[in-house]
């Protein structure tokens, strides 16, 4: 997926730190920009820091170091200039139980500058036919509906989503990325936060990932799990052994796993290694059943930096 957006730096992060009570860094200095137009994904790892930056950026608290401009303007000192031009999606939103999901809209409404029509928004999020209902009647992924419509209310140019289809069904999330997509293309620029690495990687034109408080890597999906290897995997034909196959690291193959008569093959060069493998396959005569080639997932290049880091920790603790 090619990045979107214009030049317009909507969002600018500059060595942006934040530390708690204790002395302890939840975030230690990151950089990044989101252009207008364009859906960024900022991904961590548990305790990361994903969290501490968001309410940052949302000027909720005031940075211990650096800087973060949100349309030009200092979120925390400037908030009366960037508010009313941005929307937030909380992971919970919290509202009176009692009221239906009319009232509700229609009181944060009253709280926002320029709303649109309350059945607009409520149409937008496929929740028209619940507006009577009661808050405490709702199902959590009804009331992660409820709580994106809130946060378009304002027809924000910016829009915070933190974990926004948490609870819903695969319906309900296929449609808020659809409406996402939509929001995106008619230029508002979404800051998204999610658990769910599929969704990351299927809406995010570029998106960073947080360890430890840092940017451990950040780019477009695409540039992100290029830098993770590539699988193959087949089964070896009856009285074949690994032995018998060109030498892996001819194929450009740089790890393997065997199970049996599984061949499991991790390599940069997918291209190489399968043209080896189906060559010596054809001129040897034999079929590789269960052949499975596959570029990495998001998911793999996730965890793969999970595991550097755990590993750079135990040599620093050893």
């Amino acid at each position: 997926m090619e990045a979107r957006g214009t030049n317009e730096h909507v969002i600018e992060v500059t060595d942006l730190r934040r530390v708690y009570g204790g002395g302890f860094e939840a975030v230690r200095g990151i950089s990044f920009h989101v252009g207008r137009g364009e859906v960024f994904a900022l991904l961590g790892t548990n305790g990361a820091g994903k969290t501490s930056t968001v309410e940052l950026l949302e000027g909720l608290e005031r940075p211990d170091g650096g800087r973060v401009r949100i349309l030009g303007h200092d979120p925390y000192t400037e908030r009366a200039a960037v508010r009313p031009r941005t929307g937030v999606m909380l992971q919970e939103g919290g509202f009176p139980s009692e009221l239906s999901v009319a009232e509700t809209a229609r009181m944060w409404a009253g709280c926002v500058s320029g709303a649109r029509p309350v059945a607009e928004a409520l149409a937008l999020v496929g929740l028209a036919g619940k507006a009577g209902v009661r808050v405490k009647q709702l199902s959590g992924g009804e009331r992660r509906r409820l709580d994106l419509a809130l946060a378009l209310l304002g027809e924000p140019e910016v829009l915070f989503l933190d974990e926004p289809t948490t609870g819903l069904d695969a319906e309900g999330r296929r449609d808020t990325w659809d409406l996402v997509r939509a929001l995106r293309d008619a230029g508002t620029t979404v800051l998204l936060t999610t658990h769910y690495l599929e969704e990351a990687e299927g809406l995010a034109d570029r998106l960073a990932i947080l360890h430890q408080g840092r940017i451990a890597v950040s780019g477009t999906p695409a540039e992100v799990t290029a830098e993770q290897p590539s699988r193959i995997s087949f089964r070896l034909p009856d009285g074949y052994f690994v032995g018998d196959l060109p030498p892996l690291d001819a194929l450009g193959v740089c790890d393997h796993e065997i199970d049996g008569r599984l061949v499991r093959l991790r390599t940069r060069e997918l291209q190489r290694a399968a043209t080896g493998l189906l060559v010596w396959a054809e001129r040897a005569g034999v079929e590789l059943r269960g052949l499975d080639l596959r570029s990495a997932s998001l998911e793999e290049a996730f965890l793969g930096i999970a595991r550097e880091a755990s590993a750079k920790n135990e040599e620093v603790s050893a």
